[in-house]
């Protein structure tokens, strides 16, 4: 924080903050649904340019990439923020403002994390600042819901395969550090008959009333505490009338936990859970237009985690103590999750400011001092960067 140029672009951080919140609105209005970040990826890259970042290009799953070249190609920091927000295409994403008070979907979570993003990038530059190694900035898909982290595997996978050496994702809104990823398994599972007149043909098996046997064997587990385990059925469909006995039934079920066998455990349970409800139901009607079922693996989140000792945690609070900021270690389920899984070292930061009512909306942001997290980001770049 001694150095001058260091000094500078904190400085022109804290005066660019209102620029940053116009930029967080005008990147929110623009659409970024579930497999469609198309639209925004296109405006972060034209931004990206402006910015003058070297190689700006956006990668076959839709990431956009930009590099600032350090002194050396290595270590090499990859900075991120994502683009995609959980809502659907058609959802208004007008953002309405009173002073630094805004509200609008994703408006918090992630547009916080891309205009923070940009304003790291402007502010480095205002200051001269020269780093050792080299800061790859990335605005990538595919966080939210089904998206799967897409984006990041790829990331690691292929465009930068082999190429990274630390990672920080910028997500949410708060000044945490999150160092243990939340892994998760998501499946649609899909429950068929024949179906049938619900009273010419009574005494066929049913796939709904399947579902709703395998769905009370999952409430009925007993998962631990700690480590966090959890479980959720969260959309279920099917069946076409009242009066027919349904010949397909599908619901969603979301599994987590930050341990990495507790959710091995908990899926093996779960397998168990749906092949047992259907035999339950085969053997009630004796077999009769027998019910099967069959579970798709629709997500799957890596768990894994950094170490509280590892030097990109103690960095990260070592730069909140300089700033006066409290240290708040988290778990989470965020892009950091695919890194830390291969064991390079990763953690997400919050993106300063008040949030409130993310993936709703209602989501809102309250800038005032957001600034602070954005001089966070800074110093934690620059001293992850040597």
């Amino acid at each position: 924080m001694k150095e001058p140029a260091v000094r500078a672009a904190m400085e022109a951080a804290r005066a660019d903050g209102p620029h940053t919140l116009d930029l967080q609105v005008q990147v929110c209005e623009i659409p970024a649904p579930p497999f469609h970040e198309e639209q925004r990826g296109l405006e972060l890259k034209r931004l990206f340019e402006d910015l003058h970042l070297h190689d700006v290009r956006i990668d076959k799953a839709g990431n956009v990439i930009g590099v600032r070249p350090g002194k050396s190609a290595h270590p090499n920091l990859v900075f991120s923020a994502h683009l995609d927000t959980v809502f659907p295409e058609g959802t208004n994403v007008k953002v309405t403002r009173t002073g630094d008070l805004m509200k609008g979907p994703g408006i918090g979570d992630d547009c916080r994390g891309l205009a923070l993003m940009l304003s790291v990038i402007r502010s480095l530059d205002e200051g001269h600042v020269e780093t050792p190694g080299t800061i790859t900035f990335v605005a990538d898909v595919g966080e939210e819901g089904l998206g799967d982290l897409r984006g990041m595997k790829s990331l690691f996978f292929d465009s930068l395969k082999g190429q990274i050496d630390k990672f920080i994702s910028v997500d949410g809104t708060g000044l945490g550090i999150t160092h243990i990823g939340v892994g998760s398994n998501r499946y649609k599972v899909t429950f068929k008959g024949p179906g049938g007149h619900s009273y010419g043909a009574f005494g066929m098996a049913n796939p709904i009333q399947a579902m709703g046997r395998a769905i009370a064997k999952i409430d009925a587990f007993q998962v631990p505490a700690q480590p966090k385990t959890t479980f959720n059925v969260g959309r279920v469909g099917g069946g076409t009338s009242v009066n027919a006995i349904p010949f397909e039934a599908w619901m969603e079920v979301d599994m987590r936990s930050a341990d990495v066998a507790a959710l091995k455990e908990l899926d093996n349970k779960f397998h168990a859970a749906i092949k047992e409800a259907a035999e339950e139901e085969n053997a009630r009607w004796d077999g009769r237009g027998a019910v099967t079922a069959s579970a798709e693996l629709v997500g799957m989140r890596p768990a894994g985690q950094t170490p509280k000792d590892s030097p990109i945690v103690q960095t990260a609070m070592a730069v909140s103590r300089a700033m006066q900021i409290d240290e708040v270690l988290r778990e989470g389920s965020t892009d950091s999750n695919v890194p830390m899984n291969l064991g390079i070292p990763a953690i997400t930061i919050s993106g300063g400011g008040i949030g409130m009512g993310a993936h709703s909306l209602n989501e809102s942001f309250d800038g005032k001092d957001a600034w602070r997290g954005t001089q966070r980001a800074i110093l934690l770049a620059v001293a992850l960067a040597r």
